[in-house]
């Protein structure tokens, strides 16, 4: 008698029922996970409003500008745009939301007044109803 003889007769054999299941049910999440990950690719590859940094220059202790571009997905949609300025202490010194124009862009050049000397104005990016995040 070999020794998988021995031990498939003293502690007994895996049924082929419980064997199945294991593979139906690997099987069902595999695809609910790759059915889930397609969708997030599909809803998330095109939203309805992304936007970019171009640049951004600090003119003088109460004003500083940004220049961004804003693309719009399936056509111009009401979306808002936030900003800030942010000093050497890493405050911030002035905040700023728009609400963008399509047919001011897609280029769009934004002053921010500032209560004392920024360093850097950060663009946060732009959101619409339905699109929670910024981009």
């Amino acid at each position: 008698m070999s020794s998988t003889d021995t031990l498939a007769g003293r502690y007994g054999a895996p049924s082929r029922a419980r064997r199945l299941a294991v593979i139906v049910l690997a099987v069902a999440v595999s695809v609910t996970f790759l059915g889930w990950l397609l969708w997030a690719m599909l809803f998330h590859a095109s939203p309805a409003i992304s936007s970019e940094e171009i640049g951004h220059q600090v003119i003088d202790d109460h004003n500083a500008t940004i220049e961004v571009q804003i693309e719009y997905g399936d056509g111009p949609v009401d979306a808002t745009c936030d900003l800030r300025a942010i000093s050497h202490d890493k405050a911030v010194v002035g905040e700023l939301t728009f609400e963008p124009d399509a047919a001011d862009g897609p280029t769009y050049n934004i002053a921010i007044k500032t209560h004392r000397r920024a360093t850097t104005v950060q663009w946060i990016g732009c959101k619409t109803e339905g699109q929670p995040r910024y981009r």
